[in-house]
Order: structure tokens, then sequence, then C-alpha cells
């Protein structure tokens, strides 16, 4: 009995350091790809960049390049690009109620200067 304690304490390791994280790995691919939908900015299993175009069931076509077009497994979609439309929501979410930065300090020219 005393030798059956540090193999269960090495497999109860193993589970928290290598089997769970990627099923949360696993999960997060599963959650991209139910979500996938035209106009998605996507980055392939073969590191294609690509906007998708349709959807399918099985497939997704993304268009590489402007009148070309590639069909895809939807599960060799990788992830999704954020765009910065994407970027600005969540400033706007995350930062409702802040002003934004000053750059009295910082030495910088104006960008719109009127002199």
């Amino acid at each position: 009995m005393e030798a059956f304690f540090p193999l269960l304490i090495t497999f109860g390791l193993m589970w928290l350091l290598l089997i769970r994280p990627q099923q949360r790995r696993v999960r997060a691919h599963r959650a991209v790809v139910a979500s996938l939908g035209p106009g998605d900015e996507v980055i392939t299993a073969g590191g294609i960049h690509g906007t998708i175009v349709a959807v399918d069931d099985e497939t997704v076509q993304v268009e590489v390049a402007p009148g070309v077009t590639l069909r895809f497994l939807r599960s060799s979609v990788t992830q999704r690009v954020a765009t910065g439309a994407d970027e600005a929501d969540d400033a706007q979410d995350g930062d409702a109620g802040d002003a934004p930065a000053s750059d009295a300090g910082s030495g910088a020219a104006p960008a719109n200067d009127e002199t």
C-alpha cells in the first residue's frame, strides 16, 4: 500500500500538468471552430492567412487574395485574428469611462500641427 501512494501522486501531478491544459486547449479550439462566420480573419494550421467568405458544416472557404478562394476543413482553422474593429470594441468595453492618456510630457509633436 505504501508503494501505491507515490504512484497516485505521480498520476495526479501528470494529470494537472499535462492532461488538463491539453483539454483546455481542445475546448478553446472547438469554441473557435464553432463560432466561425463570414468576414472573420483567420489563420489555418498551414499558416495561411485569409478572410472567411463562406461556411459549410465541415468546410470553410477562405479568400487569401482578391479573387483567390481556398477551401479548408473547419478544424484546420487554428485561430481567429483580432481585427482593428475588434480591438476597438474591446478597448471601449474595458475603458468606457476613462479619458485618453495625454502626451503633454512626452516631447512628441502633435499630430495635427496648425502653425
